[in-house]
């Protein structure tokens, strides 16, 4: 086993500001909006129009292929409209909207147990599918594919992602504290998909109530917990595998190929959720967090909810604090909101308050580039952020992508972070892998055209 991974940083936490504020289950009051591309891969397809009546638990819109996942609504009500609306990217994308009536009246079904032992490989899949399960970490990949690699006899680890290294966000320690026996249920679930897999639960350090609970639940089931060293990003999928496993895992390779699954925690929940009581993927837990937030809180929240309505929830704005700026996430790995009239996705699992835009402020002392290799030594991926800067300035996608290997950047911040020149390596990397992206798209359909 290694202690730790390569490179990493340590910022401030800032996690006393809402680690023991418990989840609560939050009921929002306004119109639900539900955007049909919640994943990775192509978005859902609406089954409901215009004046259908919808409850909770109830299929919204279906995945469109393999690589595509189902949309669920959270809400009972009335469908007001199928329509382009705004989303926390700042994209205008097509969505389901539902006048919201405040019952949360359920679907016939929802919730209703099952017997585990009468289910095979297929169903546990079919069922993790049918609920519209993603990954809930960050990168919203479907996780019934996940799950079903090439050779599932070849998977010797299956890990459970608890380390929630992003500063701020506390809502996946509160689950881990709240419902161990719920998540240790889920990994069994998911473990009985590879013969020959071991679960082990991984925590970084400076969550002691967290660790202490999954210790206890995992219990005689084999599964260990093992508690990490406390370094940003250990919940990085590459960083945990090389941590935990102690294996060697090569650029450009996916966690299969290596013979490891991971899953977040609260991943693990909503499968067990929907597998034992046939409860689809329609809430999750989330945290909002901020110097500018009155009452710092962890939700259960509903898909669909305003960005707005959950602010309120926390009391608003803190008394004599005004915003400078709102994350989607957290500072490390988030992005700026340019508005509050947005919907909580699946994948949303924070929102920060600052009362200072330290970007602008960091804008303002940029220099060039000193060359003193920091960003090197930080990075996780082994990357040249120097590099891949110049690359980018110049242009030379090609260079950025096959000599520097530029896409295997998981843009977690760190060179940014580290970077005495307060230059923006994160920002300009996102923009030029989107760009190579849009190219390969766009060969891809004139291919396909021919």
């Amino acid at each position: 086993m290694r202690i730790t991974f390569r490179g990493g940083v340590h910022p401030i936490e800032h996690k006393d500001l809402s680690c023991e504020s418990a989840l609560r289950l939050f009921d929002p009051k306004g119109e639900m909006v539900f955007p049909l591309s919640q994943h990775i891969g192509k978005p859902a397809k609406p089954v409901v129009q215009k004046g259908d009546a919808v409850l909770v638990g109830q299929t919204i819109a279906e995945a469109d292929g393999y690589v595509s996942a189902s949309v669920i609504s959270s809400c009972s009500g009335t469908v007001k409209a199928v329509e382009k609306r705004r989303l926390i990217s700042g994209a205008m994308a097509e969505c389901v909207v539902i006048d919201n009536d405040g019952q949360f009246t359920l679907a016939e079904g929802v919730g209703k147990e099952t017997a585990l032992s009468s289910l095979s490989e297929e169903d546990i899949l079919s069922k993790i599918q049918k609920a519209g399960i993603v990954g809930l970490g960050g990168a919203g990949f479907p996780a019934h594919v996940k799950f079903k690699p090439k050779d599932p006899s070849a998977i010797k680890y299956v890990i459970a992602n608890g380390a929630e290294c992003e500063p701020y966000l506390t809502c996946n320690d509160r689950l881990m504290r709240e419902a161990p026996e719920t998540i240790v249920a889920g990994l069994l679930i998911v473990l009985r998909l590879f013969p020959n897999a071991r679960g082990i639960i991984a925590i970084e350090k400076n969550k002691p109530e967290a660790i202490a609970a999954m210790k206890t639940a995992a219990g005689a089931t084999g599964i260990e917990v093992r508690p990490l060293r406390t370094k940003y990003p250990q919940g990085g999928e590459h960083n945990l595998i090389q941590t935990v496993t102690g294996i060697d895992y090569p650029v450009a390779k996916l966690p299969a190929d290596v013979g490891c699954v991971v899953s977040n925690v609260g991943t693990l929940y909503a499968i067990e959720r929907a597998v034992a009581h046939n409860e689809p993927l329609f809430t999750h837990v989330l945290t909002v967090s901020g110097d500018a937030v009155k009452n710092p809180s962890n939700f259960i929240v509903r898909d669909g909810t305003s960005f707005a309505e959950l602010i309120e929830a926390c009391g608003g704005v803190k008394e004599g604090k005004t915003v400078e700026k709102v994350l989607s996430g957290g500072p490390m790995m988030g992005f700026a909101v340019g508005s509050l009239d947005v919907p909580v996705q699946k994948t949303t699992n924070g929102i920060l308050l600052r009362a200072v835009d330290k970007v602008a402020k960091a804008e303002a002392r940029q220099t060039a580039c000193l060359h003193c290799g920091r960003c090197t030594t930080v990075c996780p991926a082994g990357l040249i952020p120097q590099l891949m800067a110049d690359a980018a300035a110049d242009g030379n996608l090609e260079r950025y992508e096959n000599k520097l290997y530029g896409l295997e950047c998981v843009a977690c911040g760190s060179c940014t972070y580290i970077c005495p020149a307060k230059r923006p390596l994160t920002q300009t990397f996102k923009q030029v892998k989107a760009e190579i992206m849009a190219k390969k798209r766009a060969a891809q359909a004139a291919g396909g055209a021919k």
